[in-house]
């Protein structure tokens, strides 16, 4: 039998419901039950915490960097294991590490650190998202347009050759630049198609969707936007209830006001998630990084090219879930699915991703009666921890 661990002392939330005076018991790196502690006979081993709650370990899966490393500039393994490292800190156990549009060279450089961060079992490495350069230079944010091209034959086969070697391939496409025959494609392929950084009107995005793609990226940030006349992306995603969608709560990209609105207007069964699109600066105190060439800096929690336009974002997966709650007002407990449950659905994980149910992956956080991480778990396994 493998070995049992009990971790008590915190009310748990396992992605549903509350369980209070419990323990959430983890056989083999999964979650093999949560029982009341009077019905606790045997452990292995015993955690016992001091208060505070247990919550499903945090999603990204929009993260350029961290930790003073970007995908673009070190496309390796151990670019991938420091990004995915540097988010622990902050709650996040499984996260996406995103490749902006960059060249073919370094394209095939990050699938390859990819696929070398599978075979390593990186603790929190989930997969790739390759962010362009199939995308619209008239949304283009911070992406270099020299670099934007329309989809070919190679990119193709790049996709599908990720898509059976990597757990999880996620790629933004610009609905009116790559059309829905070559999404269908695609997805047919094994990959998850996102729409984001489009002057696509709603109906070229619900081709799209129809064709196979399920998510929007970043919503309100770099696409067109909901009109009188024509409702845009936005309006697509929203009315749309086969879409999910990353959102960046840091009251920066999206208005408060905006923010309520969208999820007041959102048609299910597609959710929105929360997305913090991180760059290298996460978890690190420098004021200024590189991307393409281009220096972009940090200030009043913002980050932006020197002409101003946003270029990532400042912000920390627990810093969005609490925003969500304490600003937009949602319960702790939506909030918290935000970050966990919902990115889960949208790609396809959430059988063991997402909550602590039994059968779930062992990942989860303990957090302080102020709602900031204390420690974090993946697999089971202390992942980090605040010194006290």
């Amino acid at each position: 039998m493998s070995a049992t661990t009990a971790i008590t002392g915190a009310l748990i939330f396992d992605g549903h419901h509350w369980h209070e005076q419990s323990a959430l018991l983890i056989e083999a790196g999964m979650v093999s039950a949560i029982l009341p502690v009077g019905q606790l006979v045997q452990s292995d081993r015993q955690v016992q915490l001091d208060g505070g709650v247990l919550v499903p370990g945090f999603i990204d899966l929009q993260v350029n960097g961290g930790g003073g490393a970007l995908l673009n500039e070190v496309p390796t393994l151990d670019g991938i294991r420091t990004i995915c490292g540097a988010h622990t800190k902050f709650g996040t156990c499984a996260l996406l590490p995103t490749l902006i549009t960059d060249t073919p060279a370094v394209t095939d450089k990050a699938i390859a650190a990819g696929i070398a961060a599978d075979k390593a079992k990186v603790p929190g490495f989930l997969g790739l998202h390759l962010e362009g350069p199939h995308l619209s230079v008239a949304r283009k944010g911070a992406h270099d347009p020299n670099l934007i091209r329309p989809v070919d034959a190679a990119d193709i086969d790049r996709f599908a050759r990720a898509s059976t070697t990597l757990p999880n391939l996620l790629l933004t496409f610009a609905a009116e630049t790559v059309p829905p025959e070559q999404i269908r494609t695609i997805v047919s392929n094994g990959a998850i198609v996102s729409i984001g950084h489009s002057n696509a009107t709603r109906d070229q995005v619900n081709a799209a969707v129809t064709a196979g793609a399920s998510m929007a990226t970043h919503l309100f940030n770099a696409m067109s936007q909901l009109g009188s006349r024509e409702p845009g992306v936005v309006g697509a995603v929203l009315s749309n209830g086969a879409m999910y969608a990353g959102l960046i709560a840091d009251g920066i990209h999206a208005d408060a006001d905006t923010i309520g609105i969208a999820l007041r207007a959102k048609r299910g069964p597609g959710r929105i998630f929360l997305v913090t699109d991180a760059m290298s600066l996460t978890g690190v105190p420098d004021e200024s990084f590189t991307l393409n060439g281009r220096v972009i800096t940090r200030a009043d929690g913002a980050l932006r090219l020197a002409d101003g336009t946003l270029a990532g974002a400042d912000l920390t997966m627990i810093d969005a879930i609490n925003y969500m709650h304490r600003t937009i007002g949602l319960d702790f407990e939506e909030a918290l699915r935000m970050a966990t449950l919902y990115p889960a659905n949208a790609i396809g994980i959430a059988d063991t991703f997402g909550h602590l149910q039994t059968g779930a992956v062992a990942n989860f956080v303990h957090l302080d009666d102020d709602h900031q991480v204390r420690s974090t778990w993946i697999g089971g396994q202390k992942a980090f921890s605040q010194p006290t």
